[in-house]
């Protein structure tokens, strides 16, 4: 469902996980009304626990802003039509190399 209608907005992930991304996005579209966006959230982010281990969080949405703290090379956020989906593992302290993003969907992102 995704193939060439996802727009990525900023990350720091690597290629291959960044694709992993995508891939999980359009399978939970698949599994997903787009008025579900908790079910949508909730599938991927268990998947990336699963896959590289806890402390993922997920935003899927329509009309959210965030400022979050994130372990460096694990954000991405990316908008399927209308769909915002912010992917991302939390951070807590500095030795996780925290960086910050914020976003908006009338702005996209904005590295703060």
């Amino acid at each position: 469902m995704l193939e060439g209608k996802a727009v990525i907005g900023e990350t720091d992930m690597l290629q291959a996980m960044q694709q992993e991304a995508l891939h999980l996005a359009s399978k939970a579209l698949d599994s997903f009304d787009v008025t579900e966006p908790t079910d949508i959230a909730r599938f991927i982010k268990r998947e990336f626990d699963r896959t590289y281990g806890g402390g993922w969080q997920c935003i899927v949405g329509t009309d959210f802003g965030s400022f979050v703290t994130h372990c460096s090379g694990c954000f991405i956020y990316f908008c399927v039509g209308s769909l915002a989906i912010m992917l991302f593992r939390g951070s807590s302290g500095p030795e996780a190399e925290p960086k910050q993003f914020m976003t908006t969907l009338e702005t996209s992102v904005v590295t703060a």
